[in-house]
């Protein structure tokens, strides 16, 4: 069974950028459609964007952030960060790939990567 590893978090300041991966050691994520989330303190897990045949991004950071796949690793790109992006990211796999749009609910996704801090703070 295949496990899913996120790095690349860290301190940023409001404005700044920030990449985050998930690799899936040993296997070939480009298989899986994956799906970045994060959860903020006292609030529910939320669906950032996800990837399989295409992409898909929440309202809060379409046009900030991009979704890729680059040497059997999906990339989260973060551009022009804000304070309210703070939170732990993970990313998830399905266990079938997605057709058509891949969603963005947490519950649609079976694999959880163990999540890596994001603070965006000056």
């Amino acid at each position: 069974q295949a496990h899913f590893v996120e790095s690349g978090g860290g301190l940023v300041e409001p404005g700044g950028s920030l990449r985050l991966s998930c690799a899936a050691p040993g296997f070939n994520i480009n298989y899986f459609t994956i799906g970045w989330f994060r959860q903020a303190p006292g609030k529910e897990r939320e669906g950032v964007s996800c990837i399989n045949y295409g992409t898909n991004y929440a309202d809060t950071v379409r046009g900030r952030f991009t979704t890729s796949r680059r040497d059997n690793m999906v990339v989260l790109q973060m551009n022009r960060l804000k304070p309210e992006d703070t939170a732990v990211y993970y990313c998830a796999a399905t266990g079938t790939p997605m057709t058509g749009v891949c969603a963005l609910q947490p519950g649609r996704y079976n694999y959880w990567g163990q999540g890596t801090q994001v603070t965006v703070s000056s």
